[in-house]
């Protein structure tokens, strides 16, 4: 006769195997990377960088409330990105084919010149899933998570999948880091910091709202925006016109931070809404944990 104990690990086991692993698993760098709280960090200094490149930035700002529903937008990217990694393939998938349709049907006017604009050019997606993926990974690495040099590669790799969910053409993205380097060094003349740029940096350093959290917006979101700022590229500070503390210093201050946060237990993180990493393991069963030491297996 099985015992209970011998039956259960024998059904994790096989959950782990048969179930659905999504677009990327639990073998993939991705699948550990972004189950890190250091995430946050890197995705308010991805909305600073996306934000200068005037094109994609009017184009948020002239289809959405982006000053009133900021946090919503937030929250809906977070959304995406938990779902991509890991969601279902289905979930992703559609995911993605909701994100494709609503960029279909709008566009954009460059006040300039009058012209009219679709937001899902394909230089404008792409700028915007490179300035999220260079975030996503520059942050992480510097604030202590383990990776090499193969490792970022591969992620940066992976994610010419999650490229594909919002519309471009995989052979068309960065596979590596030489790539993602050569495209930021030919978009940079494209780059400014204009009013919408502007627009945003107000938003991310004095957010709106209740003001019973005045206090704790000086005390916590603060100071996780000036670290994601200060995280930006040399030449991202020069087009805002702020200066950033010394390289060693910011490197510091995300060590620091990264280190706080990962004392606090990943079962209490998780359980913030929507919960996508719980559910991923309740499908593919507790082997599909996401921790920073799976990186190199």
């Amino acid at each position: 006769m099985v015992s209970r104990s011998s039956r259960s690990h024998t059904d994790r086991v096989d959950a782990l195997r048969t179930g659905d692993q999504g677009l990327f698993g639990p073998s993939s760098v991705t699948w550990q990377m972004h189950g890190d709280p250091m995430m946050w960090v890197a995705g308010i200094r991805a909305l600073y960088l996306q934000a200068l490149h005037p094109r994609a930035v009017r184009g948020v700002m002239q289809n959405s409330d982006f000053r009133r529903d900021a946090w919503g937008r937030l929250m809906r990217t977070a959304n995406f990105v938990g779902t991509a990694t890991y969601g279902t393939t289905d979930a992703a998938e559609k995911a993605g084919a909701r994100v494709r349709k609503i960029h279909t049907l709008l566009k954009a006017t460059d006040p300039d010149t009058g012209e009219r604009y679709r937001i899902d050019e394909p230089e404008l997606l792409l700028w915007v899933h490179c300035a999220e993926i260079d975030s996503y990974l520059h942050v992480l690495r510097r604030s202590g998570f383990p990776m090499t040099d193969a490792h970022a590669d591969r992620y940066i790799d992976e994610h010419r999948v999650s490229a594909r969910l919002v519309g471009l053409d995989p052979a068309d993205v960065p596979a590596n880091r030489a790539e993602l380097a050569a495209y930021f060094e030919q978009v940079l003349p494209e780059l400014a910091a204009g009013s919408e740029a502007r627009d945003v940096d107000d938003f991310l350093s004095r957010p709106p709202t209740h003001p019973l959290l005045v206090p704790a917006r000086a005390l916590l979101w603060r100071r996780v925006a000036h670290l994601a700022y200060a995280a930006l590229p040399p030449y991202a500070h020069e087009l805002y016109g702020r200066p950033a503390p010394a390289p060693s210093a910011v490197t510091r201050r995300l060590r620091v931070t990264g280190t706080v946060l990962r004392c606090v237990p990943a079962r209490l993180r998780w359980q913030l809404p929507p919960k996508h990493i719980p559910r991923a393991m309740a499908r593919l069963g507790p082997g599909s944990r996401p921790a920073p030491y799976k990186v190199g297996r």
